[in-house]
């Protein structure tokens, strides 16, 4: 996934699941997005979260 693709993924997933979303660059370099909740990998991996509820 693009790093463009993912934003808009994570943005639309944080405002429509109303829940923290992450993303990151996977072992293989890409980039995934997934619920703070669900994420257990390496917090080195992680490029942003995205808080539905931060000013």
């Amino acid at each position: 996934m693009s790093s463009t693709d993912a934003y808009a993924f994570a943005l639309s997933l944080a405002s429509t699941l109303m829940v923290a979303i992450i993303i990151f660059r996977a072992g293989d370099g890409t980039l995934s997005v997934t619920p703070a909740a669900e994420f257990d990998g390496d917090e080195a991996s992680i490029l942003r979260e995205i808080d539905p509820f931060a000013p």
